[in-house]
């Protein structure tokens, strides 16, 4: 056999590369997110003072938090659907958004006399946070539950949980323009119990979808 031909045959069952976890996340990231975005607009919209208070430290308090958490949470699950890939730094990040949010919530019982403390934290929609979070992150988790599915995660139950961790943290950054509701108390309470029904439904649907 010539050296030619035994090059064609040792390459001719080779396949191209497809596209990384990442960019597969990204690409299932976007339709969901403008589904989610779209939700948002028919159910809820945006608060009419957004420009007034876009400079707003409580207001921005929000978005820093809830964006903080879906990155850290991509970061990570990108590394639980690679076996044996590390993943101590991507652990550790995604702990600092609890001392964040903790650090908020101390700044502002500092800030506010005592007696103000329970009606920051019970605030004027805390249900309609706890339902619209779950619903905009709805497509987002779905969408990205099937681009993990091209991985091989060995737990999958806890992929599933970062997963809804993310989903549920954009979707939380969404919300998070339409209601004056603006305490970190109000988001320590009712952006947390919204975002933990996301991981819990993440959890579940990556049990079933992500085994291997």
């Amino acid at each position: 056999m010539k050296t030619n031909d035994l090059i064609r045959a040792m390459t001719s069952d080779l396949v191209a590369p497809g596209p990384s976890i990442e960019a597969r996340f990204a690409m299932a990231f976007l339709p969901g997110v403008l589904l989610a975005m779209a939700l948002f607009a028919i159910t809820l919209g945006p608060r009419p003072d957004l420009m007034l208070v876009a400079g707003d430290a409580r207001f921005l308090f929000k978005f820093l938090v809830t964006l903080l958490l879906a990155l850290c949470s991509a970061m990570l699950v990108w590394r639980l659907v690679r076996p044996g890939a590390p993943a101590r730094l991507q652990i550790t990040a995604l702990a600092v958004v609890p001392l964040v949010l903790a650090a908020g919530v101390l700044m502002e019982m500092l800030a506010l006399p005592a007696p103000s403390w329970g009606t920051r934290l019970i605030g004027s929609n805390g249900l309609v946070c706890l339902v619209s979070i779950p619903l905009f992150a709805l497509p987002m988790l779905t969408a990205e539950i099937l681009a993990l599915r091209q991985g091989a995660p060995t737990r999958p139950g806890l992929a599933g949980v970062v997963a809804g961790l993310f989903a549920g943290g954009v979707a939380a950054a969404i919300y998070a323009a339409h209601r004056p509701d603006d305490s970190p108390l109000f988001v320590a309470l009712w952006y947390s119990l919204g975002i933990a029904i996301v991981a819990l439904v993440g959890g579940l649907a990556g049990r079933i979808a992500l085994r291997w």
